[in-house]
């Protein structure tokens, strides 16, 4: 594996640990040159339903997209990495659960707002008052009302 720091391509490992969960697995490497160290995680390659947008534009499932939406709603509210990780997780394997080819991007917006929503409320509704487009403040009130609950 090629090394971030200066591009060499031949790395060691020198630590390998399996999540707790078993989902992937964890590897320290150092560099043969430059000596430094490095994280890598593997994890299973598997096949993610397509995401369809309101337009009818399909495009890729992004993790990424997900972490920091997620992220963004969860800023500077008391929830760890890992607990944000483990709300990803399980959207994914709702995902591949439906096991359907392509996924409406508004069932995936529904999943990403049952996660938060168990997660923490604030963040919750942070989310869904992006995601829904709310066209009033009495919409806002309702969201709200019914998360008070």
């Amino acid at each position: 594996m090629k090394c971030p720091f200066c591009g060499h391509l031949e790395t060691q490992v020198v630590e390998t640990r399996i999540s707790e969960d078993a989902e992937f697995i964890r590897r320290r490497r150092q560099c043969g040159a430059c000596e430094k160290r490095f994280t890598t995680y593997e994890r299973p390659d598997v096949s993610f339903p397509s995401i369809v947008k309101k337009d009818g534009r399909r495009t890729d499932y992004q993790r990424g997209k997900i972490l920091g939406s997620m992220r963004l709603a969860l800023r500077k509210r008391p929830v760890s990495t890992a607990q944000i990780d483990a709300a990803v997780e399980q959207i994914e394997e709702k995902l591949l659960s439906l096991g359907l080819r392509e996924v409406a991007s508004s069932r995936l917006g529904e999943l990403v707002m049952l996660e938060l929503k168990k997660l923490d409320k604030i963040a919750y509704i942070r989310f869904a008052s992006v995601y829904r487009s709310f066209e009033d403040i009495d919409e806002f009130k309702t969201l709200v009302d019914e998360v008070g609950r």
